[in-house]
């Protein structure tokens, strides 16, 4: 090579360099197919559709429900996403038992030398969870949360829980019916009063729930309550040992119906294909209810038509070019609302064993920003809890703690019925305690569409690098509850 060419060679390899450089860090390597962008029109048009009057707020259980489960099977059909629902359908049927009250229930003291009559009325006094048997009695008997020892639960007894700030653990209720408690009364407490509403007229009309094996009448015979605050103020000039009468009379029970909306790509590495991830939201709302400024449709734009969208818009994402080295379930939930029907199926039917899902993402309420967390930022439930939120952080997600930790949102969501089961299940969120929630102007005009898009498209690395992995999360000590 002639010298004065090498030197003009060699200055300009070394001027060219970070150029070479930038150019290698922003193209794919051989083996690494470039992702697809954000589809901002795609996430428009769901919500669009989603959250219209036309499917009259996705009410639980209802026709609603059914249309807007098919539609997002439709849409997965679309994206190339395989079926693992019933059969060779991306729908789940989950068979449900529908109980109507015959007048509302109530729960009753009657009078004595300790006590005079008093009936608390549910939705204004009390409210009623959940009935397994129309008539209950049995002694008050009170049980302070975090005593070093508890007493002993005495069968047939209905068991008042005490906690500080009201914040009973969760699974507390279901240790004192093992116990052999007839019902359990709990405190009030913000989530519930944030519901008090909606829980009083939808279970006053009826009150679904999961179907036994008969494929009729429920196994669960527990009786939960909810106290006010000045209910609970009453009961505690009571005794203990004082009479308790549950009344809660019921007409025949009806079959209905919820459905989970349910794809996946498997895996094409075939020791990883074992080990799923789960990307979930919840496709149901509140339907039509009581009107607010002349608004009877609970559209839902935010929740959760917001978390639905942000999955199918994944789906696309995964679905394009070349499958994953591991197995991606994309799972829409129905009945939400009325407690986790449809994720509570699931876990009991899953479409490939719990064992085998290595962590699940769930999605609820991303349509709008949160104020309390920088703009761009969503948030993790139970970010402390596992080493998921960190480490999808380190790869780019714009992902922090949860802001709101007095609202308890990672058991407020469909995880936490598969975090009970072992898995490694959080939820993303931006909620920012907006006073649209639960109402009929949750819908599409509330919705920032560019904080969804950029939302979204600032995960689709993150869970890209996450589904082609070998990491495999894990519950910090005392972190699955």
């Amino acid at each position: 090579m002639n010298q004065r060419r090498f030197h003009i060679t060699l200055v300009t390899i070394l001027l060219l360099k970070p150029v070479f450089a930038q150019i290698s860090k922003a193209s794919p390597s051989p083996h690494q197919e470039p992702l697809a962008k954000v589809c901002a029109p795609c996430i428009r048009a769901h919500e669009e559709f989603l959250a219209s009057d036309a499917l009259n707020g996705r009410g639980s259980a209802t026709h609603d429900e059914l249309v807007a489960a098919t539609y997002i099977a439709s849409v997965l059909r679309q994206y190339g996403i395989k079926p693992a629902g019933d059969g060779d359908s991306y729908l789940q049927r989950v068979p449900m038992v529908r109980r109507k009250f015959a007048e509302s229930p109530s729960l009753q003291v009657e009078g004595q030398a300790t006590a005079e009559a008093m009936t608390l009325k549910h939705g204004t006094d009390v409210l009623f969870l959940h009935v397994g048997k129309s008539a209950v009695q049995g002694p008050l008997q009170r049980l302070e949360v975090g005593q070093k020892t508890t007493p002993q639960i005495a069968k047939g007894a209905i068991v008042m829980v005490k906690a500080p700030d009201n914040k009973v653990p969760s699974g507390q209720a279901d240790k004192l019916f093992e116990a052999g408690a007839a019902a359990v009364l709990l405190p009030e407490n913000q989530r519930y009063r944030s519901h008090w509403n909606v829980i009083k007229q939808s279970l006053f009309s009826e009150a679904p729930e999961l179907a036994d094996a008969s494929g009729m009448n429920s196994e669960d015979q527990s009786t939960l309550i909810v106290l006010s605050t000045d209910a609970a103020k009453k009961l505690d000039d009571l005794p203990d040992g004082t009479n308790l009468k549950i009344v809660a009379a019921m007409e025949k029970p009806e079959l209905a119906n919820t459905w989970n909306a349910i794809g996946k790509i498997r895996g094409r590495d075939p020791e990883l294909r074992d080990s799923a991830i789960l990307l979930s939201a919840h496709l149901d709302h509140l339907g039509v209810g009581e009107p607010v400024k002349q608004d009877n449709i609970y559209n839902g734009a935010d929740d959760d038509a917001s978390g639905t969208t942000a999955v199918l818009e994944l789906a696309r994402v995964l679905g394009t070019g070349r499958a994953p080295r591991r197995t991606v379930i994309f799972a829409l939930f129905g009945s939400e609302e009325l407690g986790g029907i449809g994720s509570t199926y699931f876990r009991e039917h899953p479409s490939i064993p719990l064992q085998n899902i290595s962590a699940n993402l769930e999605f609820e309420m991303i349509g709008r920003p949160d104020p309390a967390v920088p703009a761009g930022t969503l948030w993790l439930t139970g970010w402390e809890r596992s080493n998921l939120g960190p480490i999808m952080a380190a790869h780019g997600a714009h992902l922090v703690g949860d802001p709101h930790p007095e609202q308890n949102f990672f058991a407020r969501s469909d995880n936490f019925l598969l975090a009970q089961k072992g898995v490694v299940a959080q939820t993303i969120s931006s909620y920012g305690m907006h006073s649209d929630y639960h109402q009929p102007s949750d819908d599409v005009a509330h919705l920032d569409f560019k904080h969804m898009d950029s939302a979204i498209g600032s995960l689709i690395a993150p869970i890209a690098w996450l589904v082609n992995s070998s990491f495999k999360p894990e519950w910090k000590p005392g972190g699955q509850p």
